[in-house]
């Protein structure tokens, strides 16, 4: 800790100011990393729809929303591998890490429902939370694995493209609820 005081020419004092626990240095804050502008950008997106609709425009500005934050990612590839090797250290990091995560889905489900004009609990609002959380997921795994040589925003759209092709398929939940009567 002294080193790092030290070397950012600051006292422990003001490391604490900036930081509450050491552990908040190495994962940050729920808020870093998200540009207000391409936030405000997105919300403003959902305008033309009437209050309480969905934008039929939603996904697509998801995607879009995804890749701009995509770019906008602070950390480079070495300081995400360190940062891996910490908590393979540290594992009582992973619990500090799944509370930013939280802190950040509870953010975008209040700016997607602030753009739709529902309230955050609104089933569409969540399941693009809990979606696009598990698509970055498994986009940030494979471009992180061992071998990887794909760009993070390829992985990406790749993921969003399976997504997108498994939902377009009809659902008819009459068929569905019959077959399962059926079993």
């Amino acid at each position: 800790m002294e080193e790092v005081c030290e070397a950012a020419g600051i006292s422990r004092r003001t490391f604490f100011n900036y930081f509450p626990t050491k552990e908040d240095a190495i994962i940050g804050h729920a808020d870093d990393d998200v540009p207000a502008d391409i936030i405000d950008e997105f919300v403003a997106g959902g305008s033309d729809s009437p209050s309480g609709e969905i934008s039929p425009t939603l996904f697509r500005d998801l995607v879009r929303l995804s890749l701009q934050l995509s770019e906008h990612m602070s950390a480079s590839e070495e300081e995400t591998r360190q940062l891996i090797a910490v908590v393979k250290k540290e594992p009582q990091l992973i619990l500090r890490i799944m509370g930013v995560t939280e802190q950040r889905e509870a953010q975008f489900a209040r700016d997607v429902a602030r753009r739709e004009g529902v309230p955050a609990d609104h089933p569409v609002v969540q399941m693009a939370v809990v979606l696009l959380g598990t698509i970055a997921r498994k986009s940030s795994m494979a471009y992180f694995s061992d071998g990887n040589t794909r760009p993070y925003q390829e992985l990406l759209m790749e993921n969003i493209s399976a997504a997108s092709l498994l939902f377009s398929q009809p659902f008819n939940t009459l068929e569905t609820t019959a077959a399962e009567g059926h079993q």
